[in-house]
């Protein structure tokens, strides 16, 4: 896998770092044991939990690794290093849609922190990628699949 840089905050990069230990104090345990169980009910062949397990196995290594990925080519990203009024990974910006009335605020976090529905947007996501290095009161064009939106930044704090 080619080396990437994952741009987040310092509040992700620690949230990312009690996931990893999560998984491998908690959870990696917990399906090793789930293994073990398994492994004592015999023919493995025919064996419903052991597949199981072994499946959730997969899964927890594979999020592991992709953790581990993520924290070791980490970059924090410092948003007080940019204008106040300049959107960046780290801020919240406030925007109105053209012909629409209701405000929209989302945080620009990197990647691996983004989170829709909690109004945290991904700086690889078509509005964050539109949003980034603009300022208060630019009118901006945002590509979405859902075809071309125009907004007007409101705030960005």
């Amino acid at each position: 896998m080619a080396d990437k840089n994952y741009q987040m905050t310092a509040e992700g990069k620690e949230k990312l770092e009690k996931e990893l230990n999560e998984l491998k104090t908690v959870k990696r345990p917990e399906v090793i044991d789930r293994i073990k169980i398994a492994r004592s009910f015999g023919d493995l062949s025919e064996n419903s939990e052991y597949t199981s397990a072994k499946d959730e196995q997969s899964s927890l290594e594979s999020r592991i690794s992709t953790v581990e990925q993520m924290l070791r080519y980490a970059e924090i990203v410092d948003s007080d290093a940019v204008a106040k009024d300049e959107v960046a990974v780290g801020k919240k910006v406030t925007f109105i849609e053209d012909g629409e009335t209701d405000e929209e605020t989302y945080q620009i976090v990197g990647a691996a922190e983004a989170d829709p529905a909690t109004g945290k947007i991904s700086n690889e996501s078509p509005i964050g990628q539109s949003l980034i290095g603009k300022h208060v009161g630019e009118k901006v064009s945002i590509q979405t699949p859902g075809g071309e939106m125009i907004v007007k930044i409101v705030n960005v704090e």
